[in-house]
């Protein structure tokens, strides 16, 4: 499966991104009572950050995802020790009517590539709340690696790792599945 990325706008993607972020489906993203201005608030306040951008994934034209990258010296600050080439991510699927299987993992291994395609990247960290079995499953098909259980302002998060190593066996196993 193959995706085209590109940044989000704000205003012009308030209305599509408030469907998916207060969508019931969306619950870990934390902003299922947010207003449409309050997500266009938000995508614009991380535009304006420095080493934070949010990205709309899409499929034949039609956006299917939508992904975070992130510098966690800022986002993360305290909450482990930071190297450098350390990125952090957040992605989230949009609902979907008709669910394809495997498609979710399609995305992640697809977030995962991009976010690596950059040879400063040596390690992407997420930070799922500890209660969000399904994607610490996702994660760990992708390469992921729970480090730790965290506290963060809003949630108990497990703190995961990806290497590149770690990332590209991931990606042989599912060339192997599929």
């Amino acid at each position: 499966m193959s995706f085209e990325v590109r940044h989000v706008d704000p205003v012009g993607d308030a209305e599509l991104l408030h469907g998916w972020v207060t969508h019931p489906k969306a619950a870990f993203w934390m902003m299922r009572h947010a207003s449409l201005g309050d997500v266009a608030a938000e995508y614009a306040a991380i535009a304006a950050r420095p080493g934070h951008d949010a990205l709309i994934g899409s499929r034949d034209g039609v956006p299917v995802f939508l992904m975070e990258r992130y510098d966690p010296r800022h986002e993360l600050a305290g909450a482990y020790p930071v190297r450098p080439g350390d990125v952090g991510m957040h992605f989230l699927v949009a609902p979907a009517e008709t669910p394809i299987p495997g498609f979710t993992r399609a995305v992640i291994l697809a977030v995962l590539d991009l976010l690596f395609a950059d040879p400063l990247t040596h390690r992407v960290v997420v930070e799922p709340d500890a209660r969000n079995t399904a994607v610490h499953t996702l994660n760990a098909y992708a390469g992921f690696e729970i480090a730790e259980k965290v506290r963060l302002p809003h949630k108990e998060a497990l703190l995961s790792f990806c290497t590149r190593a770690a990332f590209e066996h991931a990606q042989r196993r599912s060339r192997h599945v599929h």
